[in-house]
């Protein structure tokens, strides 16, 4: 069971992949910050912010995660207003 609350019904190609992504990272911490993003989100991602989804899921787990909870600043080029969206969507109540 990956935690996901969304089916891939109706997701393009892309979307299905990048949800399947979000969910299946390698370390749980991170399975659950994108996995709940992505089955929140995904659907209404345009083209720019799927391309910065994509971009984002290559960085390595413990920098994401650090990124993420504060503790360290992500590479410029990964800190976009998709990854503010993903930073504000955690902190908010959404379990």
């Amino acid at each position: 069971m990956t935690g996901s609350t969304r089916s891939s019904g109706g997701l393009d190609d892309r979307r299905k992949r990048l949800l399947f992504r979000c969910w299946h990272r390698g370390t749980r911490e991170m399975d659950l910050i994108l996995g709940r993003f992505a089955d929140a989100e995904i659907a209404n991602l345009g083209e720019h912010e799927l391309a910065q989804l994509e971009l984002l899921i290559e960085v390595p787990d413990p920098d994401l995660y650090a990124a993420v909870t504060g503790n360290r600043a992500l590479a410029p080029e990964h800190a976009t207003g998709l990854f503010d969206r993903i930073k504000s969507f955690r902190s908010s109540d959404h379990a």
